[in-house]
Formats: structure tokens, C-alpha cells, sequence
């Protein structure tokens, strides 16, 4: 057999035997539907863009998970498990540094029971109404300790 007869068919022969070896160095995907996506942001038209986080699963001593939000504040998880998974986000905007840590509950199929909102998200809008309340008034005992009423009955 000459020299390029066996090298001819010594390659495929090599080929065979190294294809596992190569592949492995490949990066196979796979795109699936079961994520949670948590949406964070500080008003509703600013998102907390590229804000730091730490997601704990139940029991978890280190996190589960790290990263940043996305330019739209959003970030995504698929949990392994159920039970209470604790979210820490840390977002600085033009007004400072802020914070918020929350927990999702996770149902025994691995869906969303529920998640916990600070107070001050539950109740803005019951909170600003009694802050425009006591503005106003305090607006008006403002004018009426400086004579503003009296001036106003006299001719």
C-alpha cells in the first residue's frame, strides 16, 4: 500500500476517533419557555438599567445566581426548586444609591405563588394622597396665621 493510500485511509480512521474530543469544545443551546422574569425599576418610564443583583434560592448560603439587569431593568431565572427565593437588587440613578430585597414564592411545579412589595410601593398612591392633603392645609394655616383671612373679611 503506497503512502497516500494509507494516509488516506488513516485520516477518516483519526477523525473518527478524535470527533468526541472536538465536540466537546463546541456550545450547544437549547430556547425554552419556563423562565420568571422580574421587571425592576424605579418609576414606571425608568428602569433600574444594568443594576446589580443577588438571587438566594431556599436555604442557599451563596447565591444562586448574580449578575445586572438589562437596559430595560429586567432579569430572569428558571428556579430548580420550590420554596422562598430571596431577590437582592442594588440600582443607582441620578437620585443615589438604593436597594430593595424581596421574596418569591415558588409552587411545588416550579411556577410563581407570589412576591413580596415594600410598603411604600403597596401604598404610594395612599401615601401621596395624605402628603397632598397636609400640604394643602398646612398651605392654608400658613396664610390664615398671617393674617391672610382677616384681611379678607375687612373693608
Amino acid at each position: 500500500m503506497s503512502r497516500f493510500a494509507r494516509l488516506f485511509v488513516f485520516l477518516p480512521v483519526a477523525a473518527l476517533f478524535f470527533a468526541p474530543a472536538v465536540q466537546a469544545h463546541t456550545i450547544h443551546y437549547d430556547v425554552q419557555q419556563k423562565a420568571m422574569a422580574v421587571h425592576i425599576y424605579y418609576s414606571e418610564n425608568d428602569p433600574a438599567a444594568y443594576s446589580r443583583y443577588e438571587l438566594y434560592g431556599p436555604g442557599d448560603k451563596e447565591p444562586h445566581q448574580t449578575g445586572r439587569t438589562d437596559k430595560n431593568g429586567f432579569l430572569g431565572f428558571v428556579p430548580d426548586r420550590p420554596g422562598m427565593w430571596k431577590l437582592q437588587v442594588w440600582g443607582e440613578s441620578s437620585h443615589g444609591f438604593h436597594g430593595v430585597t424581596t421574596e418569591i414564592k415558588v409552587d411545588q411545579a416550579l411556577n410563581l405563588e407570589s412576591f413580596s412589595k415594600p410598603l411604600v410601593a403597596t401604598y404610594t398612591k395612599l401615601v401621596t394622597g395624605i402628603s397632598v392633603a397636609f400640604g394643602v392645609f398646612g398651605l392654608y394655616a400658613l396664610w390664615v396665621s398671617r393674617g391672610g383671612a382677616s384681611r379678607v373679611g375687612r373693608k
